[in-house]
């Protein structure tokens, strides 16, 4: 992997992981359309714990607050959410792998999360705070989250606009999003990293393409963020949907039709 390479899949990776249209599945695309891969394991496990950085940086002081109260509701909350999504995680792993490599669920992922996005912006009555969301409101989230590791499906897309549909209010919808990503990107570098170490494929790895996308990511992540709480206090998400329709609807026309970027379904 070259330094461009590494760069290019950086910005994808930070903007795409915070902004609701789908990291893994741009780096999907990214890989059809141009034949670059996401590098070596030590790479993808970086560029996950690039994109932590701007999360404890913007949420210091909710991060320390669980800390310093490991047992409020909140931290009960956190760990509802993330049962689900491991579980899922567990069983449809070899599926979500299949989808990874293939791409042919691609299009209607993208389009999926588009829909969610423009229908999430209807909600009304959204006022639940941490004290009055639920343990089954975030076990509703959390499985979301684990559909989400469908390249296409927005992780912080999924999470914030099922928030959103079970009643919370727009700045906790979207903190509880951030705050959920913590574990699940840190469990997800570490799985790559285990399987990196036990194949071998973590060796003779090029350090500077791999420190730069990784600083990149982390840059890119943390305008990411800030662009979403703007976007969550004044703006809509409907733009994010325009964009995701037009997208998966172009992919899905190319694996029916053309087959020039993606293999054709039929």
């Amino acid at each position: 992997m070259n330094i461009l390479e590494a760069i290019i899949l950086g910005i994808v990776q930070g903007l795409a992981e915070f902004l609701p249209i789908s990291s893994s599945g741009h780096l999907v695309l990214l890989q059809k359309v141009f034949g670059i891969s996401e590098g070596a394991i030590l790479f993808d496990v970086l560029l996950h714990l690039g994109t932590l950085i701007p999360v404890f940086i913007v949420y210091r002081k909710e991060i320390l607050g669980i800390i310093k109260k490991p047992f409020s509701k909140l931290t009960a909350l956190i760990a509802a959410a993330l049962v689900p999504t491991v579980i899922i995680a567990l069983l449809f792993g070899d599926f979500f792998e299949e989808a990874f490599s293939s791409g042919k669920t691609l299009g209607l992922a993208f389009l999926f999360t588009g829909l969610l996005l423009w229908l999430s912006e209807r909600m009304k009555n959204r006022q639940k705070d941490v004290k009055t969301t639920t343990l089954f409101d975030a076990a509703v989230i959390g499985t979301m989250q684990g559909v989400a590791i469908l390249p296409g499906i927005s992780r912080s897309g999924s999470t914030v606009t099922t928030s959103l549909f079970r009643g919370l209010s727009r700045e906790f919808a979207l903190t509880f999003s951030f705050l959920i990503s913590i574990p699940t990107i840190l469990g997800a570098a570490l799985k790559s990293g285990y399987e990196g170490v036990k194949d071998g494929t973590m060796q003779n790895a090029d350090l500077l393409p791999m420190i730069i996308g990784t600083a990149v990511a982390a840059v890119c992540g943390y305008f990411a963020i800030k662009l979403m709480k703007k976007v969550m206090k004044k703006g809509s998400l409907k733009v994010f949907s325009y964009y995701l329709f037009a997208l998966g609807g172009l992919i899905v026309i190319d694996q029916l039709f053309f087959g020039v970027v993606f293999d054709k379904v039929f």
